[in-house]
């Protein structure tokens, strides 16, 4: 993947200033994101996390609502998104401290474009290496279900038509092939016979 190439992202901004989003929708590829929803605070933002699920949430504290601290621990504590939170330089060290141990990464205002462009594609990767974690889990979760499958259907063969483990494996193998299925369809087959 070069460096301007990314994956497609849904973006949430959450701030009660418009200059600081505008600063913010500027700073983000145009190829990087399918959806920017901006909300203006923590309320209407978490009814929208509720909504709908998002990659990358952008908060610019304080929000009208309250300090937006809370409001960040909680999004990462309940979604899989990656958090970039915008601190104006007197609560920086503050929010720093609070929130780096939960993933956060933060940013002191004002800040150059530059650094908030850096940011943005730090979380855009971190995002991609989720994505490509959760497909290994995935495929790692249907190997063991079709293997649950599989040895099940081979306990039935080995116990109720006294096959060997060998010839069950074998059979079932063999039934599959002969079907052209896999050997999870197979095994289903043969359980759904009993």
């Amino acid at each position: 993947m070069s460096r301007q190439e990314y994956n497609l992202h849904s973006i949430l901004i959450v701030s009660g200033s418009g200059p600081f989003t505008e600063t913010v929708r500027r700073a983000i590829p145009s190829s990087a994101y399918v959806t920017v929803d901006v909300k203006q605070n923590a309320s209407s933002a978490r009814r929208a996390v509720m909504e709908r699920s998002y990659d990358i949430v952008i908060i610019n504290i304080p929000l009208p609502d309250e300090t937006g601290v809370e409001f960040s621990l909680d999004i990462a504590e309940s979604i899989n998104a990656s958090i970039l939170m915008a601190a104006p330089g007197e609560v920086y060290e503050y929010a720093l401290e609070y929130v780096t141990d939960q993933g956060i990464m933060v940013l002191s205002k004002p800040f150059e474009g530059s650094r908030l462009n850096q940011a943005l594609r730090y979380l855009m990767a971190v995002q991609e290496k989720l994505r490509k974690v959760e497909k290994q889990v995935q495929v790692l979760e249907e190997k063991a279900q079709e293997q649950r499958i599989v040895t099940k259907a081979k306990f039935y063969l080995v116990e109720e038509k006294h096959f060997t483990e060998d010839e069950a494996h074998r059979y079932i193998g063999k039934l599959a092939m002969d079907n052209g299925v896999s050997r999870k369809r197979a095994a289903q087959k043969i359980l759904e016979d009993i």
